[in-house]
């Protein structure tokens, strides 16, 4: 037998051995274990995870932006401490 058919033959071979093996059953009946499993935690996909980083960052800086106006407001709103008769809050 030439080495191209002996090869040949040989995956065949272990291609029907695959696909008549119990370990597609065992990797379905696994996954849908797992996917009950993940079903009763209290968990968040990954893409979800990332969206909410994302609104966070974006609520972070407008936060971050807002104090900044608020600070500058409360300077300009101050009297000021050498004002002849200015009345201290």
């Amino acid at each position: 037998m030439k080495p191209e058919a002996f090869l040949k033959d040989a995956q065949e071979k272990i291609g029907e051995l695959l696909r008549q093996s119990p370990a597609k059953d065992v990797e379905r009946n696994v996954k849908a274990v797992l996917a009950q499993g993940f079903a009763k935690l209290d968990i968040v996909t990954r893409e979800d995870f990332d969206t909410q980083a994302q609104v966070l960052a974006r609520t972070r800086q407008r936060l971050e932006e807002l104090e900044r106006r608020v600070a500058l407001l409360e300077q300009a709103t101050k009297p000021n401490d050498a004002t002849p008769g200015a009345v201290p809050r």
